[in-house]
């Protein structure tokens, strides 16, 4: 059901949102902000909704004569007051970002064409644009064209800005999150919020929103510009978040530096403390013959790491610029993968699944992982210290602090580890998994997203498992979540033992978060490799080809009347299924003058409900076939839709295969192309018929790959 907002919704929305620095976070308050909120409540309501109206906008920027809003009483009389009291300004108050954002492209060139030619231009990015046009205004002024009059900037913008940084915590997030809510769109979680600031400081908050300010808007800025940040007075940060905001800067920064000051972008650099910092500035001192002191700095980092991360980094880049060695890890990893598999091309859009099915084909059990099993074994084991004992800041936040700073086991350490004392046996935690699920199925959260087939793999993983090892994995999570949110290898396999599996299809390469984490399920006990894929014509590969008539072409009113699927291995059917069905609508007569299916045929016919579990195991592990596939699966797809299931496939298309393979036809529709190649038509436009028929075009195309390209055929 449609939901409606009041005519006001949007002022009782920033009264809510205000309201939220009347607590812990007022010690937050920069002078301009605290001036801003007192000022703001001393106006009548008229003109707070002026003011929450542009604020609700995304730039200060705003056009004055769309403020004509029936709820407000004399809105640009209201306005006028508003502008006399210095609320609003003209537009020579706006930054280059606002200008931008309320400018199209065709808008800015159009007004750059007053001062000249724009040859050349248009290829520009808005944010040069909007440089070239403010050298422009500094020089000429405005061009004629444009109406000073009808734009007006909010002057109170960085006050709401930083109010805004500091309810959020980014820079991005704007006061419509709360109409979201309100509407639905926007699930939130008010269940863990507590009164908590934010940051642990103002002077902490003061220099994080610096930092992320700048950061936002580095895109605008001149050479001039950043020359002049970067030579400025940095604020000193104490708290986590605080020194996050700042490295964030800092590396940008240092590398839009290094392209006019190198010097400076080093210097920049060096200041940072994240890892991706360090490391390029290590790499960038070293291009530049600074061996001996880079050298000094990765035996320093080897010593004593930041984080999992740097010390990846440090040890590859060691190795191979002072010992010699020719490889990164990497490299070496993809090199010595433990196995190479053989996978039929046909899997070359959904690799992992198409591991998964071969090793399903020769009775070993797999599922697939990669990060949402970590996660959601990390977020239900440790649920209770995450979202009860550590806390959002709004309902809008979707991480605990502790995760966002990367002191969840500092904070938590003596909770971590009674609990892991306390669940010392599978059972035990088999149980607490399933306890914390039930509890809190569906709430939102920022590790995982809920599914009914989430405790699948985990229930795997603690039967076949090391408990041992399980625990060890948690606790370098625990320790190091920043370093271990994401990398995790794509499916894990049960063959007599227990093994974790990153597959890698040819070309792709291994990147540093997933040699971490494979490095670190390596240590904390589990076997893990990296297994390569070869593409070969696979004769066990299993492809169902598939045709069905409708009543019509349109999947979402349409149903299927008829179904006909033939299942192909190894180049030969090995089984067939064919059904009418009833679609609980009349067939229109112009179809059943094509198909010859009419409404007394489907009459007593079953419902695609009735036969929905056998079409999904007859193509289950199976490519999907079909002469212009779409149509066919999209209908089949919506089928299983309409009945709450997913229906996924790996799909393939004759009249693609047959144009690839057999170029310059004159037609390939299935008449002809049966035609062509003499292939026997039992009756055209029946299903099981097309499908046959299409199943001998398959076979030509297989035989024409192998014979055009070799493909191997194990």
């Amino acid at each position: 059901m449609r939901k409606d907002l009041p005519p006001r919704y949007y002022l009782t929305h920033f009264h809510e949102f205000l309201a939220f620095f009347e607590g812990a976070n007022s010690m937050l308050l920069s002078n301009e902000a605290a001036d801003f909120v007192e000022r703001f409540k001393s106006l009548d309501d008229d003109k707070q909704c002026i003011v929450v109206r542009a604020a609700n906008r995304k730039y200060a920027v705003i056009d004055r004569t769309q403020f004509n809003y029936h709820e407000i009483t004399e809105p640009q009389a209201q306005i006028d007051w508003l502008i006399k009291h210095g609320w609003f300004g003209d537009i020579t108050h706006a930054t280059l970002n606002d200008i931008a954002g309320v400018l199209t492209k065709n808008a800015l060139l159009t007004l750059l064409a007053e001062y000249g030619s724009i040859q050349g231009l248009a290829s520009l990015t808005k944010p040069k644009l909007v440089t070239l046009l403010n050298k422009h205004i500094t020089v000429k002024g405005w061009p004629e064209g444009f109406s000073l009059n009808s734009y007006l900037v909010c002057l109170f913008d960085n006050a709401l800005r930083y109010l805004l940084f500091i309810y959020f915590g980014n820079t991005k997030s704007r006061l419509n999150q709360f109409s979201m809510r309100d509407l639905g769109v926007m699930r939130t979680r008010s269940d863990s919020v507590t009164d908590t600031a934010r940051f642990e400081t103002k002077s902490d908050a003061e220099a994080s929103w610096f930092y992320a300010n700048h950061y936002s808007q580095l895109a605008f800025y001149n050479d001039d510009m950043l020359f002049a940040i970067a030579e400025g007075e940095l604020p000193s940060t104490e708290g986590v978040s605080a020194s996050f905001y700042r490295d964030q800067l800092l590396y940008a920064l240092g590398l839009k530096m290094l392209a006019f000051n190198r010097p400076k972008g080093l210097e920049i650099l060096k200041l940072a403390q994240s890892d991706k910092a360090k490391e390029k500035w290590l790499r960038e001192r070293y291009k530049d013959g600074n061996g001996d002191d880079v050298k000094q700095v990765l035996e320093d980092i080897i010593d004593n790491p930041q984080s999992d991360t740097l010390l990846a980094f440090a040890e590859d880049f060691y190795a191979r610029k002072y010992n010699k060695k020719r490889t990164s890890t990497v490299t070496d990893m993809l090199r010595s993968a433990s196995r190479t598999l053989d996978i039929d091309v046909s899997q070359n859009q959904q690799v992992e699944r198409g591991v998964l099915a071969h090793y399903a084909r020769h009775g070993i059990e797999g599922w697939r992982t990669e990060n949402r099993l970590w996660r959601s074994l990390f977020g239900l084991t440790f649920w209770k210290q995450l979202y009860e004992e550590d806390t959002l800041v709004t309902e809008f936040d979707r991480r605990p602090l502790s995760l966002k700073q990367n002191n969840f086991y500092a904070k938590f350490e003596q909770s971590i580890e009674a609990l892991l004392l306390a669940l010392d046996s599978k059972e035990k935690l088999r149980f607490h998994i399933h306890k914390m699920a039930t509890m809190h199925y569906g709430k939102v959260n920022s590790l995982f997203m809920w599914s009914s087939h989430l405790l699948t793999p985990l229930e795997a993983l603690i039967e076949h498992g090391s408990l041992d090892s399980i625990y060890a994995l948690l606790r370098m999570m625990c320790k190091d979540f920043e370093s271990l949110r994401d990398g995790f290898p794509d499916i894990m396999v049960f063959d007599g033992t227990l093994r974790f599996e990153e597959i890698k299809a040819p070309g792709d390469q291994l990147r540093r978060n997933q040699l971490v984490s494979i490095q670190r399920l390596q240590q904390a006990g589990f076997d893990v490799a990296v297994t390569t894929v070869k593409w070969v014509r696979d004769p066990a590969q299993p492809y169902v080809v598939v045709d069905i008539e409708t009543t019509g072409g349109n999947n979402s009113y349409n149903r299927i009347t008829e179904i006909g699927m033939v299942k192909l291995i190894g180049g030969k059917e090995v089984d067939r299924f064919q059904t009418l069905l009833n679609p609980q609508r009349r067939i229109p007569s112009n179809i059943t003058r094509l198909t010859g299916i009419s409404d007394d045929m489907v009459a007593d016919a079953p419902l695609f409900a009735e036969i929905a579990e056998q079409v999904a195991s007859f193509t289950d592990d199976a490519v999907f076939v079909a002469h212009n596939v779409n149509f066919d699966y999209g209908f089949i797809k919506q089928e299983f839709a309409r009945l709450e299931q997913n229906f996924r496939r790996p799909k393939m298309c004759t009249v693609r295969e047959m144009r690839r393979t057999y170029p310059g036809l004159p037609s390939y529709s299935l008449a002809n192309l049966t035609k062509h190649f003499h292939i026997e038509m039992e009756q055209h436009h029946r299903a099981l018929s097309d499908a046959k028929a299409a199943a001998e075009l398959l076979k030509l195309a297989f035989e024409k790959d192998d014979e055009l390209t070799g493909l191997a055929t194990n």
